[in-house]
């Protein structure tokens, strides 16, 4: 199971269940918190009526007096109510006033006058100077059925003489209750909705994070180059700089050790021929020979030298993250200066070239010196293979969004077998003068492309030679803005 989903289904587990266990108690406390609300509005019902029917029981006149008149006139008219979208109608107590005895001599429902109720707790407790109050059903078997009885005291100065008890049905409380219960069960739904909402971003963010983390450490894993994804501070981002500070350590002991061993390799054979030659110089041998194995050391020293120097900027390159100096470059002002740096190598084949420049083209964002470079290697690479007296062509244009330069040559072309290994470290076919170069040209070329966000690429001419092509994005490339290394990011 995905991280994502353990978190996410984690989290909305705890905020269910707590939900659930409050939504049950707020619901389960709703029907005795409306009973507990009537019941004191019932004391206060009770305690007033009790002093207004005072006179009226002292008198004898409670059953036909001006309270009996006024509790019935009371019960007989109609109400036109609405508390909370539940209508109100009619007047829902029941009131009776009993005697010191506990005889009944008044009742609001004219139902139990002349009864016997003082052995009932509302009217016995009462008389005895206690809180006297009951919930008694109706029907024994219905809990719906129950009814509430409050009673207070009736008192001629300090003493009882009667008691008065209103009766009110629990059931004229359930609309109450069932829309209190329908307004928490609506609300505890609104908030798991948003709880989930939110749970789901967090483990999207969360999730999400981690995934690009783990991309970032298979990218590294498999050699590639990658940027430390932004995953905010904290924990997360700790890690991310963990990984990153890893990673730095590790390619750059593993790249000092790879490229030692690989210097170490290429340079035996020049070492290996200036020492030959060395061995026989030190022989005296014919004039001739003499100035032939003395140029072969001038020529390997030069082999040397171009290694080292092509290796130290492959090796710049390669290691990059991203750009460190980024500018508007123009793209055709720059062929055109490595076209004249380049004359003096065509002029000694008497190599010719014919050039298509596109004069408005657009700048594009990126290091000028390594463009430069990388021009210059493809115009090398050009000016190495073609015959005595051929042509080089080189074509800027714009094409599909982005800048492509083409550089022609009338050479051998690639064979088949070398095709996927040309901008390889180190690989390096042989000129038609049977020289051989560095095989880090190409290599570099490709380097410098990619952290452009380009692409560079070699193939063979359907008419002979070969074409090597430079293509670096316009669009995407302008409109992004300097990564937090002072450059442009690269992504492979």
């Amino acid at each position: 199971m995905r991280i994502g989903v353990r978190i996410f289904l984690g989290y909305f587990l705890i905020v269910g269940l707590a939900g659930f266990f409050v939504m049950r108690v707020f619901v389960n406390e709703v029907k005795p918190g409306v009973r507990q609300a009537m019941e004191s509005s019932l004391v206060d019902s009770a305690a007033s009526l009790a002093a207004l029917a005072a006179p009226d029981l002292r008198a004898g006149h409670i059953a036909d007096g001006k309270f009996a008149r006024a509790i019935d006139g009371l019960a007989a008219s109609s109400l036109n109510a609405r508390i909370s979208g539940v209508a109100k109608a009619s007047f829902g107590y029941r009131v009776y006033v009993t005697d010191d005895r506990g005889v009944v001599a008044y009742d609001s429902w004219h139902r139990d006058l002349g009864k016997d109720f003082s052995r009932w707790n509302d009217v016995y407790l009462t008389l005895r100077g206690h809180y006297g109050a009951r919930s008694t059903r109706i029907d024994p078997k219905d809990e719906e059925s129950s009814v509430m009885y409050v009673a207070a005291p009736v008192r001629d100065g300090g003493r009882i003489i009667g008691v008065l008890t209103v009766a009110r049905e629990n059931r004229l409380s359930k609309p109450f209750i069932t829309a209190s219960r329908a307004a928490i069960l609506r609300q505890g739904a609104w908030l798991l909705g948003l709880s989930f909402l939110i749970g789901l971003a967090v483990t999207f963010w969360l999730a999400r994070s981690v995934d690009r983390l783990g991309r970032y450490a298979k990218s590294v894993t498999a050699g590639e180059r990658a940027t430390l994804p932004d995953v905010g501070g904290g924990e997360l981002g700790e890690l991310g700089r963990a990984l990153e500070t890893m990673r730095n350590r590790l390619e750059g002991k593993q790249y000092v050790e790879q490229y030692v061993q690989t210097l170490a390799h290429e340079m035996k054979s020049p070492l290996a021929a200036i020492h030959g030659a060395a061995e026989i110089l030190g022989e005296s041998p014919p004039y001739e020979d003499r100035e032939r194995f003395l140029r072969n050391i001038a020529e390997q020293s030069q082999r040397l030298a171009a290694m080292i120097d092509k290796m130290l900027a492959l090796a710049a390159v390669e290691h990059r993250q991203a750009l460190e100096k980024v500018e508007a470059v123009d793209v055709a002002a720059l062929v055109g200066e490595a076209l004249r740096l380049a004359e003096p190598r065509f002029a000694r084949k008497a190599v010719r070239t014919s050039t298509s420049l596109d004069p408005d083209l657009p700048p594009v964002l990126g290091d000028r010196f390594l463009l430069g470079q990388a021009i210059v290697n493809l115009l090398d690479n050009a000016a190495d293979f073609s015959p005595a007296d051929g042509v080089v062509g080189v074509c800027l244009q714009r094409e599909d969004g982005g800048l492509v330069l083409r550089i022609e040559d009338e050479g051998p072309g690639i064979p088949e077998f070398a095709r996927d290994r040309v901008f390889e470290r180190f690989f390096s076919l042989p000129r038609p003068d049977g020289a051989r170069s560095s095989g880090l040209g190409l290599s570099f070329v490709r380097e410098v492309a990619a952290l452009h966000r380009g692409a560079a690429s070699l193939d063979n001419r359907p008419d002979g030679g070969a074409v090597a092509t430079f293509r670096l994005p316009i669009q995407d490339f302008t409109a992004r803005t300097h990564s937090a290394r002072g450059g442009l990011t690269r992504a492979r």
